[in-house]
């Protein structure tokens, strides 16, 4: 068997959700809304499924959702794509990440990657054959700085796998450090795959900025997005790939040996969705950002020191004032004794990992909000 997928453990995920089924905990834990997402988004998947065309759609996507990606990220990121050569579908943005590394990094390359992150990143890294170089952000800011991007990047830096908004620390990055990441992708010749599924959840009238548009890296920059994360519909799978001509080519063969295409209806539903009017985008942030007023307002009233959430559907606090040093610990004692299930932010980092930082996703209903919070405040009296 292939020793890097061999030798994976369980995630972290799967462990504390199967705690949380085993023991009835409420699952804070795993990242999904409890909400069903957009009603007319979701008719007119099914519209299509019913009445339109349910054979292969074309490899890059169908033409009306490349044209909506396009026109969408014009709108509200004024950034501009030829829908015909810099636009791909994928089957979300996960094979959307694999097929950008896979068809960038090559055996020997080293790739920049930023710690806490996305799980996926370093398997896939590995599996085409690149090396690995961190950067391991500290919280409760998680910025970059100059002095960890240069003890990073080298001659052999291929790619830089960034994410912003940032999971798992719920943290936007600032013009100055996307100008100084930048700077470093312009001085090495650096391709920079910039995972944004996150874009239009972000709080407190902050606007997300793409890498496309930053100085010197539309042609050296692969922009993902995600379906699932506009519309909170996890379970589609339906990516977004931006890219420069002459790095699509080489993307599209690589998606053409994942996935291929994505269900046509999906696509359809997507791009139908992509063209509501903006008052969409802006009460689903408007609604995350209650929920997560509601939660941190709960938490900090229980005495839990709260790193504050720029976006994403979570939020962390820092376990140590409560005498805290093995967040893999607290949590598993936070679900089987308080019935609660949380994410140790140690599982994002592959090195000099922080050992004090919890997260929780508060897309939930207020009850299910409200639950977690009465266990919680029993698991504070039993820590004091």
């Amino acid at each position: 068997m292939n020793r890097l997928f061999a030798n994976l453990p369980t995630t972290v995920f799967e462990v504390m959700s199967s705690l949380a089924r085993e023991t009835g905990a409420i699952n804070l834990g795993q990242g999904f809304p409890d909400d069903p997402g957009p009603e007319d988004v979701r008719r007119a998947a099914a519209d299509v499924v019913l009445n339109g065309y349910n054979q292969y759609p074309s490899m890059m996507g169908i033409p009306e959702l490349r044209s909506a990606i396009a026109t969408h990220y014009k709108h509200w990121q004024g950034v501009d794509l030829d829908a015909n050569t810099e636009v791909m579908v994928t089957s979300g943005a996960t094979e959307a990440l694999a097929g950008a590394i896979l068809g960038i990094v090559e055996p020997g390359d080293e790739v920049v990657l930023f710690e806490p992150m996305y799980d996926a990143y370093l398997p896939l890294v590995r599996l085409a054959g690149g090396v690995p170089k961190f950067v391991t952000l500290q919280p409760p800011h998680f910025r970059l700085t100059e002095e960890a991007l240069a003890q990073a990047f080298s001659p052999k830096t291929k790619a830089v796998v960034f994410n912003n908004p940032l999971n798992p620390t719920a943290t936007t990055f600032s013009d100055e450090n996307l100008k100084l990441l930048a700077d470093f992708c312009r001085r090495f010749d650096a391709i920079a795959i910039s995972d944004e599924v996150w874009e239009h959840v972000v709080f407190d009238g902050r606007q997300h900025r793409p890498i496309l548009a930053l100085d010197g890296l539309r042609e050296r920059s692969v922009k993902i997005g995600s379906a699932g994360k506009i519309f909170s519909l996890t379970g589609w799978k339906v990516g977004f790939v931006c890219a420069a001509p002459q790095i699509m080519k080489v993307l599209a063969k690589s998606h053409q040996f994942l996935t291929f295409t994505t269900a046509p209806n999906l696509q359809a539903a997507v791009a139908y969705g992509l063209a509501k009017d903006d008052a969409y985008f802006n009460d689903m942030r408007k609604n995350f950002a209650r929920s997560r007023d509601r939660f941190t307002d709960g938490l900090r009233t229980l005495g839990f020191d709260v790193i504050p959430s720029q976006g994403t559907y979570f939020v962390n606090i820092d376990i140590a004032p409560l005498g805290e040093t093995d967040d893999v610990a607290f949590c598993r004692r936070l679900v089987m004794e308080h019935g609660v299930a949380a994410i140790p932010v140690s599982a994002f980092y592959a090195e000099g990992a922080v050992k004090n930082v919890v997260r929780f996703c508060f897309a939930k209903k207020d009850s299910t909000l409200d639950a977690g919070l009465e266990r919680l405040a029993r698991a504070v009296r039993q820590t004091r």
